[in-house]
């Protein structure tokens, strides 16, 4: 009898062995696909023509082939393509036996054999595309044992198990399913047909709108398989203005998008957006201190948001396993177009990372996984990150740089964009150089752009909202707090005049009295009456 572990493991590797032959084969007396006719038609055809092996090299592998003897035998020639060398009978024997396989490939007598039953090189692709089919079907009735095998070990993670399938079966597809090369009349036929394509997008936006218009010229929208980072110190907005691109694109663009936010619970997430689609005070929402109009005005204009394919996991201390599973099946399901997690320092990475205790180790494997998802599923990936406190210790008005990135400079390398958040105002900085009001604004700063120019987008921030919006000369100006006293018509931070500022707190002159303010009409001691 074998002797087994209390997990019912067997440990005698002879019988495992059998097990696992077993298995492969259907256990019914089946063997597994192959096309050994083929095998000896392509092995023989290389031999024959020395142009044969180009039209091939990309498609097969060593272990494309069934059979042992055959995959050294192809082996032996590719060591001849690499080195230069002619390709024939007597170069490939020669190679075998200076490798030691001659035996192991058939003798020389074989291998003799292979070159008589074919006489030309003549549809060698075609060939060669059923081999790698039959060692793709091989390869998942591999995977499917192993998997089926583990899954009856009680000691198994079954969310491991379910990547580890997940990931094998796509690797299936890139090793085997690769994109050839294509000439130059192919590639501008395809361009001019994109580019056709894109003249009839009024708003020229190629990727996932972010819903800011200035933003959205400078990136075109979010684009397909580009990680992005948006990093910020905390209180800065990250939350904030990332629950506005959700909202933007699910509710005005009615594209599916997904949020997984390790750090505020479904519920919170849902009341922000609640608060800044219905226009009520964040304050208020959390208490849910609301009058009888301001239910129903929450009720009004959120009709749109809670159809919107707008989906949220709130998973804490979600790891790189099962955020990708999670992507892979709404992608599936859902066809979700943009994935956003908050943040990437709450995320754990794989078991290895983890377990040596290299933080820095573990951030970058986080961030080549999450590039990773970006590529594999074709939808942008935006991570939220946060800063260091080298931020803070600078003088002058502490605008981040690329080296504030936290913990690893892997998000740098990995990500194709990366964006900082700053409010000046946040500093006690309450004019910018031209000596234009920073209040109620924030900048989006884009440090890094590989496929565009790096440019600063200012953005209105309205704190009470928990919002981003444009910083639009049209939207009509809402006094918040003090500001209610003084009225609204007063210069905007651009220099405009009648410009509304919905989240500029308003700072009296020192050269006034505070009854008085030059040039500010509808101010204390105005005549103008009240906008309310």
């Amino acid at each position: 009898m074998a002797e087994r572990n209390t997990a019912g493991r067997e440990r005698n590797p002879i019988r495992r062995k059998n097990n696992l032959e077993q298995s492969l084969t259907g256990g019914v007396g089946k063997i597994p696909p192959q096309a050994t006719d083929l095998e000896e038609a392509v092995l023989g055809a290389l031999m024959l023509e020395k142009e044969a092996i180009t039209a091939v090299v990309d498609i097969l592998k060593p272990d494309s082939f069934y059979k042992d003897a055959h995959r050294e035998i192809y082996d032996a020639i590719l060591q001849l393509f690499n080195e230069s060398e002619p390709i024939d009978l007597l170069t490939v024997t020669n190679k075998l036996r200076k490798n030691g396989k001659l035996e192991v490939a058939g003798g020389a007598y074989y291998i003799t054999e292979l070159t008589s039953k074919i006489s030309s090189a003549a549809n060698i692709e075609y060939h060669a595309r059923i081999i790698t089919e039959m060692a793709m079907k091989r390869q998942m009735i591999r995977i499917c044992s192993e998997i089926q095998k583990d899954a009856y070990e009680e000691t198994t993670d079954v969310f491991e198990l379910l990547d580890t399938m997940e990931q094998s079966l796509f690797e299936i597809s890139e090793n085997n399913i690769r994109k050839n090369y294509a000439d130059m009349k192919s590639i501008m036929r395809e361009a001019i047909t994109e580019l056709e394509g894109k003249k009839d997008l009024a708003d020229g936006l190629t990727g996932v709108p972010s819903g800011f218009t200035a933003l959205d010229r400078v990136t075109s929208g979010w684009q397909k398989s580009d990680l992005v980072i948006i990093a910020a110190r905390p209180a800065m907005g990250k939350t904030a203005f990332v629950l506005s691109v959700l909202r933007n694109a699910s509710v005005d663009h009615s594209r599916p998008v997904a949020i997984f936010s390790l750090e505020m619970s479904a519920v919170q997430l849902v009341n922000r957006l609640i608060s800044s689609e219905a226009e009520l005070d964040s304050e208020k929402i959390k208490k849910g201190n609301l009058a009888d109009y301001e239910w129903e005005q929450l009720i009004h204009k959120t009709s749109k948001l809670s159809s919107a394919p707008l989906f949220v996991d709130d998973t804490p201390a979600l790891s790189i396993l099962e955020l990708r599973a999670k992507c892979r099946r709404l992608k599936a399901q859902s066809d979700i177009q943009m994935i956003v997690i908050d943040y990437l320092q709450l995320m754990s990475g794989d078991s290895k990372a983890s377990a040596s205790g290299n933080r820095e180790q573990e951030i970058s494997s986080i961030s080549r996984a999450l590039k990773k998802i970006a590529k594999e599923l074709e939808v942008p990936v935006i991570a939220l990150s946060q800063l260091s406190r080298a931020v803070e210790t600078r003088g002058g008005d502490k605008r981040p740089q690329l080296s504030d990135l936290r913990e690893s400079g892997a998000i740098e390398q990995d990500a194709d964009i990366v964006m900082f958040l700053y409010r000046p105002e946040y500093y006690g900085i309450n004019e910018d150089e031209e000596g234009n009001s920073t209040m109620g604004t924030g900048e989006v700063i884009i440090a890094k752009h590989r496929s565009g120019s790096l440019e600063t987008v200012k953005l209105r921030f309205i704190g009470k909202y928990t919002k981003f919006t444009d910083l639009d000369l049209n939207v009509p100006y809402q006094p918040q707090g003090q500001e209610a006293m003084y009225g609204n018509k007063f210069p905007s931070a651009a220099g405009g005049k009648g410009f509304d500022d919905s989240n500029m707190i308003r700072i009296q002159s020192k050269a006034n009295g505070p009854d008085e303010e030059e040039g500010f009409p509808g101010g204390l001691g105005s005549n103008d009456p009240a906008p309310f």
